[in-house]
């Protein structure tokens, strides 16, 4: 059967309602999209968050080290936040597209110099769990609308960690240590982008960032749909 009839009975049988408000008649209505907080320049160059330079950034203290640049398109609340967490937690895996379309547009407003798209990889039983990677189907929605090819195969999580829930940034960091290893072709002189549904600390980031620059990996960006505002991401710290 077809993709596009099979979705059709679908929503036949179980009309969409929207995961932000719950109106009927889409996944991700119109009047919530408008309430996204996009996040808007002036951006730190190397963490993304507000501010015009390194030198003043909130979050210089704790710049990420294998990583060139970390960029999200919006901060993680309101109907956003419950979006992401129907995607991730219930299993609403139709939210990828929609979701996945906030990265696109922020990313055609300020792209990153990658020729590459890498979905953070759960472990397997996290997957066999959930029955599915909600980073791989984002990459796989913005590898295709930007022309950019997506490997979801060969960047894989080695240990199965604690959730990070919880954790401060030292934390975090520990936590994720040494858990991704990166075993495919080579990426010598390839530019990297990560992609992730949500950026904390950055810590996931940054241990699949060190992965895949010992794999010989140029340069190593990330990109999510949102991440929470500063000062909640580090009041553990």
């Amino acid at each position: 059967m077809p993709q596009r009839l099979f979705s059709g009975l679908l929503d036949l049988l179980f009309p969409p309602r929207c995961a932000g408000c719950g109106r009927p008649g889409s996944w991700l209505c119109t009047a919530c999209l408008t309430q996204v907080a996009w996040i808007a320049p002036p951006l730190c160059p190397r963490c993304g968050e507000p501010a015009r330079a390194p030198a003043c950034c909130p979050r210089r203290h704790r710049h990420p080290e294998h990583l060139d640049g970390l960029r999200s398109a919006a901060w993680h609340s309101g109907p956003l936040r419950a979006a992401l967490h129907r995607l991730k937690y219930r299993g609403q895996r139709v939210l990828a597209a929609p979701l996945a379309g906030l990265v696109v547009a922020a990313w055609r407003r300020d792209p990153p110099p990658a020729g590459l798209l890498i979905p953070v990889p759960l472990h397997p039983t996290r997957v066999r769990e959930r029955g599915f990677n909600q980073a791989a189907l984002l990459a796989a929605y913005v590898g295709r609308e930007l022309g950019l090819p997506v490997d979801a195969r060969h960047l894989a999580r080695i240990r199965a960690t604690p959730p990070q829930v919880g954790l401060s940034a030292g934390q975090r960091l520990v936590n994720v240590a040494g858990a991704f290893r990166y075993s495919g072709p080579s990426l010598h002189g390839r530019a990297v982008c990560l992609i992730d549904d949500i950026c904390t600390t950055g810590a996931t980031l940054e241990a699949c960032a060190a992965a895949l620059r010992e794999a010989g990996a140029a340069s190593v960006w990330a990109y999510t749909v949102a991440r929470p505002r500063w000062d909640a991401a580090d009041r553990d710290a």
